[in-house]
């Protein structure tokens, strides 16, 4: 059922400012991660469009909030956080502009937070963590590019990494690959759960910042 909603997926808008952003109507599901993380691979093997979110051998090229229309939830580019050829004040630019769509946007419904599992967990994602703890937000954690570890190592990393999440009451953790396909379902289900729950009126909440 959800990828069949996901799959009709189409870009609408990119926004540089909270301001730019299309008007508040559906539940929003927004995408964040570190750069190098494969953030836009996520979204093109979810919505089965190699295209929709643009990738880059150059991490850091999203830089607006990148808007995709489907006919039960928009999906939510952020940007990619972190990269460290991008000069320091276009850094704390995209980190405000993120800041002010999660505490502001009264239609968020969820984040999906895509890292690397060759990686440890890096500040920016227990950050991400920590505020979506403190809003009551769900919160999904991909450990992507599971494909690139054989099945033990992987294991022990979601085992690790689980181990630190499920501290949190609005956070859960699966591996995922976003070249094969690995855990796919898993991620449609999640999603598809707070798209439900949302139709059902969930209290959209976030601070206000």
């Amino acid at each position: 059922m959800a990828h069949r909603v996901f799959a009709g997926a189409q870009f609408t808008v990119s926004a540089p400012r909270l301001a730019d952003c299309p008007a508040e109507g559906p539940p929003e599901i927004a995408f964040a991660g570190h750069s190098n993380a494969g953030k836009s691979s996520v979204l093109n093997r979810l919505t089965g469009r190699r295209q929709l979110a643009r990738t880059s051998k150059t991490p850091g090229r999203t830089q607006a909030l990148n808007f995709f229309e489907t006919d039960a939830a928009r999906l939510v580019d952020l940007p990619g956080y972190g990269y460290a050829k991008v000069p320091r004040e276009m850094l704390a630019r995209w980190g405000r502009h993120i800041d002010d769509y999660l505490s502001r946007r009264r239609t968020l419904v969820g984040i999906v937070l895509v890292s690397d599992v060759r990686h440890a967990p890096k500040p920016f994602d227990r950050a991400m963590l920590d505020w979506a703890e403190a809003a009551e937000m769900p919160l999904h954690l991909l450990l992507n590019k599971a494909d690139k570890l054989r099945r033990g190592p992987a294991s022990a990393r979601l085992y690790a990494v689980s181990s630190e999440v499920n501290t949190y009451s609005s956070a859960s953790v699966q591996l995922f690959s976003a070249a094969d396909g690995t855990g796919l379902e898993v991620l449609e289900e999640v999603l598809a759960g707070w798209i439900e729950t949302d139709a059902f009126g969930r209290k959209r909440r976030g601070p206000t910042g």
